[in-house]
């Protein structure tokens, strides 16, 4: 059928034009300045653990610092290495970043093959937060100070237990450190995750565990736990009463728990500055502070170049910790 003159210019012009729309549509959000679309927060636990809390407190103030929504998608499994290789195989373009743990960004390349490397094949945003973890014990226990749990776990044939989120977490580090530093016996039982752990310490299955703040501060406040001493250099803010291993009679003891946020390498400068920056504002903002420091972390805002110096110096550290105690994946 052929077309009229009149109507077939109309058409071609009215199609034109909506091409021309679409192509300014599309131009304009490539180089509209990062970010122009929601940004996707990786965290590799399951809701309700310690990482997906901080990252629940953070993105609301982190949306308003970039305008633009912040999702949180929970990966869950294998010490948080799923969410880290989703993060590796995402587009370097900002808009995938996550909350990586000490195990996920420091520990888990000594204890697994995997197919990346945290430290080359993502790019370091900002510490998040730093802090001690607490050794706890029912409240029931007869162990009342760190003196009574290493004469127990000293015994040739001790049945001090110390339970973990997971092994190559940071309560399982802090526990071989300490069994290594006072030659201890006690026996390491790993689960799926902190809660599990600390049902079956409640439920005195357990005898200890090297608990997060987070997790341990109201079975302790309620007197369903007892906390024997804090794993870092100074004591913890929320409990100034307990002292540290270090002080405890084995100086230099230190095993701190951590969490900071990455993305994958190759991601654009100006989108790593932009992110940078939004995350320093919200670990400032006297809102998140409070919050945080409630939970006992301590915000620990850094430059990119920190984060990456932070994450080498601590693989190095419990790299040494995997092969000197022999930790398998089990």
């Amino acid at each position: 059928m052929k077309i009229p003159g009149r109507i077939a210019v109309a058409l071609c012009t009215a199609f034109s034009v909506v091409t021309m729309s679409a192509s300014s549509s599309v131009f304009a959000a490539d180089t509209d300045p990062f970010p122009n679309r929601p940004v996707k927060l990786l965290v590799g636990f399951a809701p309700g653990g310690s990482s997906d809390t901080v990252a629940r407190i953070m993105a609301p103030r982190l949306a308003a610092a970039l305008k633009q929504s912040v999702v949180i998608d929970n990966k869950p499994g294998a010490g948080g290495n799923i969410a880290s290789d989703f993060l590796v195989k995402s587009p370097p373009d900002g808009y995938t970043i996550m909350l990586g743990t000490i195990g996920s960004l420091s520990v888990n390349q000594h204890l697994n093959k995997l197919s990346y490397n945290p430290l080359t094949d993502m790019a370091g945003l900002s510490m998040a937060v730093v802090f001690s973890n607490v050794l706890v014990v029912n409240a029931s226990s007869s162990i009342r100070t760190l003196e009574d749990y290493v004469s127990q776990a000293r015994l040739p044939e001790s049945k001090l237990s110390f339970g973990s989120s997971g092994i190559g977490g940071s309560g399982h580090l802090a526990g071989e450190l300490l069994k290594s530093a006072a030659g201890l016996n006690n026996q390491h039982v790993a689960y799926r995750g902190g809660a599990p752990a600390m049902n079956d310490l409640l439920g005195g299955v357990l005898s200890s565990i090297f608990s997060s703040p987070t997790d341990a501060l109201q079975f302790i406040q309620s007197g369903k736990l007892r906390p024997i001493a804090t794993t870092g250099s100074k004591r913890l803010e929320a409990l100034p009463q307990i002292p540290t291993i270090a002080e405890s009679g084995y100086p230099g003891f230190e095993a701190i728990n951590w969490y900071a946020f990455t993305a994958p390498q190759r991601t654009p400068p100006e989108a790593v500055q932009r992110l940078n920056a939004a995350i320093v504002a919200t670990l400032n903002d006297p809102a998140i502070v409070a919050q945080l420091r409630k939970l006992g972390l301590d915000p620990a805002p850094s430059t990119p170049e920190e984060t990456m110096g932070f994450m080498r110096k601590e693989s190095d550290k419990w790299g040494a910790v995997v092969r000197k105690s022999g930790i398998k994946v089990e």
